[in-house]
């Protein structure tokens, strides 16, 4: 296991200084032509950083698929764009072998052609309105980072960042991913209207022939040095609780949790929501240059690390209760400071059982 950083070193502090620079230079970069939408790009940013993959959920015409390409632009990545439709086959990501002949020999020699998989960052545009078929194709090679064709298995690039994306009001002729497979990515980022002052400035630029440049921050072995300083980041036993027992307090059934939760869940956020909430937190406070990780790190992402992982009861759906609504109420009822969760009996059940 890596040795957590050390506050007091300057090869430490230069790391952290470097990572938090890069984490500006970023956001100015996308900055230039993405207007607003700034937790949208932190959120994308600290997801890569923990070497985790996004989904972004948002209405037509709200730039989900520039801010990709755009983050795309601003790393010295290679970069796919696979367009999602009912008829993509899990070859059409992944590749095929084919047989050619040698032209020296006569001989016929199979080949492997790659998909547009085997790229660094891969847009996967509206993967809803794809056969479950070829979703798992995708959520396969994310989940193992290689592709097994024949009985060959082919790695894929390093790092390797899938950002998906999906239309929330179009259900007619869609396949939804099922929750055990969003549960694979790190973060569901919500894209919400601009406000009037962004929306102005979208106005402007998008009408206007300036062209806009873009230079590349990080490169590919940059970007695995940061993913490797992320998880060195410490993070104490109470952040870790504090974790746990917003994560824990979903599961239905178990000791100690909210009546409200009971009434409006029907499962709740499993293993996987810790360890990113825990991750995301160390990778949020490095963005802003801080040497360890905080409850206030935990509380900022739960809401898009645990809002795919809670299955709502059809009354909580049909009252408009949503998965953020009650991430938001047990933030309010879970105490961040040490003494307080320690001397709750509620939460001393919770984290206990």
């Amino acid at each position: 296991m890596a040795e957590a950083i050390n506050s007091n070193s300057d090869s430490d502090l230069a790391a952290l200084d470097k990572l938090q620079s890069a984490s500006c230079r970023l956001k100015e970069q996308i900055g230039r032509v993405i207007v607003g939408q700034d937790d949208v790009i932190e959120q994308l940013l600290l997801t890569l950083f923990c070497n985790g993959h996004a989904i972004l959920e948002g209405v037509p015409g709200l730039a989900k698929t520039l801010t990709i390409s755009t983050l795309a632009r601003s790393l010295s990545l290679s970069f796919s764009r696979i367009q999602f439709t009912p008829d993509l086959m899990p070859a059409d990501i992944t590749g095929t072998e084919v047989i050619e002949e040698n032209r020296s020999t006569g001989e016929r020699e199979r080949r492997f052609l790659e998909g547009p998989i085997f790229a660094h960052v891969i847009l996967a545009d509206e993967i809803n309105r794809t056969p479950p078929k070829t979703q798992a194709a995708l959520l396969e090679a994310m989940q193992e980072r290689q592709v097994t064709v024949g009985r060959v298995r082919h790695k894929l690039a390093d790092p390797f960042f899938v950002l998906a994306t999906q239309n929330p009001i179009e259900q007619e002729g869609t396949y939804p991913l099922p929750e055990a497979q969003q549960d694979r990515f790190m973060m569901k980022v919500f894209v919400k209207y601009p406000s009037f002052s962004d929306e102005l400035e979208v106005a402007r630029r998008t009408t206007s022939q300036d062209p806009v440049w873009l230079d590349p921050v990080l490169s590919a072995d940059e970007i695995i040095d940061i993913q490797s300083l992320v998880r060195r980041i410490p993070a104490t036993d109470h952040v870790l609780k504090y974790a746990l027992a917003l994560v824990r307090q979903t599961r239905v059934g178990e000791e100690g949790i909210p009546k409200y939760i009971s009434d409006s869940l029907t499962c709740g956020a499993g293993p996987r929501a810790v360890q990113f909430l825990v991750l995301g937190a160390k990778a949020r406070a490095a963005a802003r240059g801080r040497p360890a990780a905080s409850c206030e790190d935990v509380a900022a992402l739960a809401a898009p690390v645990m809002r795919h992982r809670l299955l709502r009861r059809f009354s909580a759906e049909s009252e408009g209760i949503t998965t953020d609504t009650i991430i938001g109420r047990l933030i309010e009822q879970t105490p961040q400071q040490e003494d307080e969760l320690a001397r709750d009996k509620r939460f001393a059940a919770i984290l206990r059982s």
